[in-house]
């Protein structure tokens, strides 16, 4: 077998097999599970009141575990609606063939995007009087309904009509006879708090706020309009939260939001961090390890070089703070963390050489590292941890 470098030919061994395409797992990679998707879709579907739909929160890629794994999943498991981030998500979704009802989260006031979102069929956010007109002017220049949903901000100050006038703009947006309100929502600010089951908390306020305005509005089933307002932690907090329909996102890849529950939801968490050991190498007390030379060896030291690093996604504050799983067994990670590159302690393994697996998170045998765990090692949150995990790690589907 001959390949060619720079148009220099080169003789390499003819037994070696070379497809043209690097293997996804030859340096470092995310598993994704499918089935632990469906699973948990299945499970937070036995939670809901009758009658309540699921919208899979697939923003950011799937939140790193790669947006159509999670989304054809997510359906399999009973998700009728996928909620995202930007225009581009959704189209992307679409481009794959998906064709459940998807919802832009985000804002789109420019006009071309309004209509590059009615020509895929996505349904946008709108917060405005003015988007309306816009979504309307579209759907009558097409002699078809534009179908939208309206946000309303009850505590986030984030996107949303104001409380206040509200109930005056959607008299107004009824009139509008090229748009079709598929869906009126609002959005939770502190439904993970520890306090959130409490009568006086912020998340039950803003729900009580909610469903005085619904009622001002005189919203009824006839109208098919989906009322939601719980995102993960919020449905956790009771059928009281769940409407028509709830936008799940943390909870389906696997974990629990910082929330206190006495019904454990028995979750199983959808994405592996695997790296490959490059080098092996052994140094003697004293030595130090890394930039800066934080770290100083204070034996005989075995160290593993791993070939990932924070241009992957992991954060740099990580260093030191660390273990990585391999054959059930921990390892502590020594030494800054580089852009491509991490030391890790191995001192007494016989079983780790070069080309070695190494898990940076799930689990293995009783030995599991979580997101929630670096999270808090960084000051961070558990959706920072798997939203920061770059496009250079390939993400592979297993089971």
């Amino acid at each position: 077998m001959q390949i060619f470098l720079n148009n220099r030919k080169s003789n390499v061994d003819s037994n070696l097999k070379f497809g043209g395409e690097i293997d996804p797992t030859q340096r470092a990679w995310i598993e994704v599970s499918g089935k632990a998707i469906e699973s948990n879709v299945r499970k937070l579907k036995s939670k809901l009141k009758n009658n309540c739909e699921f919208m899979a929160v697939v923003k950011a890629d799937g939140y790193g575990h790669d947006a159509k794994v999670v989304s054809e999943n997510a359906i399999k498991g009973g998700a009728s609606q996928l909620g995202v981030a930007t225009l581009k998500e959704g189209i992307k979704l679409r481009s794959f063939g998906i064709n459940v009802p998807i919802l832009i989260l985000g804002n789109l006031y420019a006009k071309k995007d309004l209509l590059m979102c009615f020509r895929n069929d996505l349904m946008p956010t709108i917060s405005t009087i003015r988007e309306c007109l816009i979504c309307n002017n579209i759907g009558k220049n097409n002699n078809l309904k534009f179908s939208l949903h309206l946000k309303v901000d009850t505590g986030m100050s984030r996107l949303g009509f104001e409380c206040n006038q509200f109930v005056q703009q959607f008299n107004n947006i009824k009139s509008l006879e090229n748009i079709s309100v598929k869906g009126i929502y609002t959005h939770l600010a502190c439904a993970d708090e520890k306090n959130a089951f409490n009568p006086k908390s912020s998340a039950q306020l803003q729900r009580e706020k909610f469903q005085k305005l619904l009622k001002l509005i005189n919203i009824d089933n006839s109208q098919n309009i989906k009322i939601h307002i719980a995102n993960s932690a919020g449905m956790i907090l009771g059928k009281d939260f769940h409407f028509d329909m709830v936008r799940v996102g943390l909870s389906m890849y696997g974990y629990e939001p910082l929330v206190k529950t006495n019904e454990p939801l028995y979750l199983k968490p959808a994405l592996f961090l695997k790296a490959r050991v490059t080098f092996v190498r052994t140094i003697e007390k004293g030595i130090g390890v890394s930039y800066g030379s934080k770290f100083v060896s204070d034996r005989k030291t075995k160290l593993a070089v791993v070939s990932i690093g924070y241009a992957d996604g992991i954060n740099r504050n990580l260093s030191d703070k660390i273990n990585l799983i391999h054959n059930k067994k921990l390892y502590p990670q020594v030494g800054s963390i580089t852009m491509d590159q991490m030391m890790v302690d191995i001192t007494g393994s016989d079983d780790i050489e070069v080309g070695s697996t190494m898990l940076l998170l799930g689990s293995d045998g009783k030995q599991s590292i979580s997101p929630l765990d670096w999270a808090d090692k960084c000051n961070s949150i558990t959706w920072e941890i798997l939203c920061s995990f770059k496009n250079r790690l390939p993400r592979v589907q297993v089971a």
